[in-house]
């Protein structure tokens, strides 16, 4: 990092660029706050949230879910052929976030399970977005996929 701050790279790469449109976002009346919300275009309401976790405010758990109370099972209503762009807004909700919290160390997802999988240890969702951290997230922060959970941590500076 040739003694760069980190507290002052981004999280995602300069050259990332969205490909897939994301739906309109929803963003908290303070800006600092951590719950978002969109509509997908077959009228699904998602809620995005970010908890801190216990052990640190500026590590956060990246939460989101289904609103639509309509359905039992969230995990088959998310595939409408929507999971890109949905992928998509949840990243642009992240970019959203970490612009007010700059100084944030850690971000953390873990995906749902579709029903039938009950052997596996990561789920097909959170692959999904361990493969897209992969390719967005600056060098800067590490990616990882540890069972069923995908984490991103800012690298510490080694001076």
């Amino acid at each position: 990092m040739n003694g760069a701050d980190p507290m002052n790279l981004p999280l995602f790469r300069a050259d990332y660029i969205q490909r897939v449109p994301h739906y309109p976002v929803r963003i908290p009346d303070i800006r600092s706050g951590g719950e978002y919300y969109f509509e997908t275009g077959s009228g699904l309401q998602y809620q995005v949230m970010f908890a801190e976790k216990k052990s640190s405010t500026l590590e956060h758990i990246v939460n989101f879910s289904v609103l639509s109370e309509e359905y039992d099972d969230e995990y088959s209503i998310t595939n409408r052929g929507e999971i890109y762009r949905v992928i998509s807004t949840v990243v642009e909700i992240i970019r959203l976030y970490h612009e007010n919290h700059a100084c944030s160390v850690s971000y953390e997802f873990s995906g749902e399970f579709k029903d039938g999988n009950p052997k596996r240890k990561t789920s097909i969702r959170t692959f999904l977005f361990y493969r897209k951290a992969k390719q967005i997230v600056h060098p800067s922060w590490d990616v990882e996929l540890a069972g069923n959970r995908v984490l991103v941590r800012r690298k510490r500076n080694r001076r």
